[in-house]
């Protein structure tokens, strides 16, 4: 008897098929240079412009993790720096509009995905995959599990 397989396990591999399919779709539209960790930033910058320390926190990240992420994203286009209009010595962060283009080659992305997937799960298999996903972070309890998925 074959037992099935771990769930945190499944979690990753469905997780990892999910990233790779998505970096496929990106890449063929002309998106080859999209780093995994650029989804976070793009969605959080898509809500609002931020200075480089709320990105950080936003993310549940280091002001020096973000600034290397932010720094890669920069001199590939999809974001920008301009001066903050109250603290000009400070720098908001917004999408460029090679940026906002990806956001929304991501999200058709995500959109079809689900799609697809409705094609062979029921409306009520995949509300509860939502809703069993959704407890997973929930059940993290910490502030950065909960302001990464407000960044979603």
């Amino acid at each position: 008897m074959t037992s099935p397989v771990d769930f945190g396990v499944l979690l990753g591999l469905a997780y990892q098929v999910f990233v790779d399919e998505l970096q496929i779709d990106l890449r063929v539209r002309g998106f080859d240079d999209i780093g995994t960790a650029y989804g976070y930033v793009f969605r959080a910058l898509d809500a609002e412009e931020l200075h480089l320390r709320q990105l950080a926190e936003r993310l549940g990240m280091s002001d020096q993790g973000a600034a290397k992420i932010v720094n890669e994203m920069e001199q590939r286009g999809y974001l920008e720096r301009h001066p903050d209009p109250v603290d000009g010595r400070i720098k908001k962060l917004r999408l460029s509009s090679r940026g906002a283009k990806a956001l929304a080659t991501a999200r058709r992305f995500h959109a079809a995905y689900v799609r697809r997937l409705g094609k062979s799960l029921s409306e009520d298999d995949l509300a509860a995959t939502r809703r069993v996903l959704e407890a997973v972070v929930a059940s993290h309890g910490t502030d950065a599990a909960h302001a990464r998925l407000r960044a979603m």
